[in-house]
């Protein structure tokens, strides 16, 4: 590889991981317009393994704004990311896969504020396809699996997934 190609990949995975955290934040924060404004006009989310719903990103977005409201604080992380980059169109570079781990801390709304109210914590895979565009990277695809959770006052189970993180 050459110096130039070296430094390309680096300013690629530096974008690509500013627009997973740009991710985190939008739905932590319960930033809709920015969550939307992250994907591309055809991109997808699929939060059913946490027990949500799968589509594009508008469908998606209303639905996080109306499962969030359960949850006074957000705080989830995005670690291990694992970044491969892809090729459309015979153009080295236009595609990323990226995987990560994720664990999120939630705390639910109580009533007169959120002192005292119980903690919910889940962590899982994500499974982000992204597409380069003119306007920079985009997400395509958000896949989130669930590999567990604890809810207040219960023992982790698998099973158990009513909400998504």
């Amino acid at each position: 590889m050459t110096q130039r190609v070296e430094l390309a990949t680096v300013m690629d995975r530096l974008a690509v991981d500013g627009l997973v955290t740009d991710y985190a934040v939008a739905v932590d924060d319960g930033d809709w317009a920015a969550y939307r404004a992250l994907f591309t006009p055809d991109g997808r989310a699929d939060y059913r393994s946490a027990g949500g719903i799968e589509g594009d990103a508008r469908t998606v977005a209303g639905w996080l704004a109306d499962s969030m409201r359960l949850f006074a604080m957000r705080q989830h992380l995005i670690v291990n990311r694992r970044v491969s980059f892809g090729i459309l169109e015979q153009d080295t570079g236009d595609t990323a896969r990226v995987q990560a781990d994720y664990v999120n801390p939630m705390r639910f709304a109580g009533p007169g504020g959120d002192a005292g109210a119980p903690d919910f914590v889940c962590g899982g895979r994500y499974a982000f396809g992204l597409l380069r565009t003119y306007d920079g990277w985009r997400l395509r695809e958000v896949v989130v699996e669930e590999k567990w959770r604890r809810l207040p006052g219960r023992p982790t189970d698998p099973a158990d997934r009513d909400h998504a993180g």
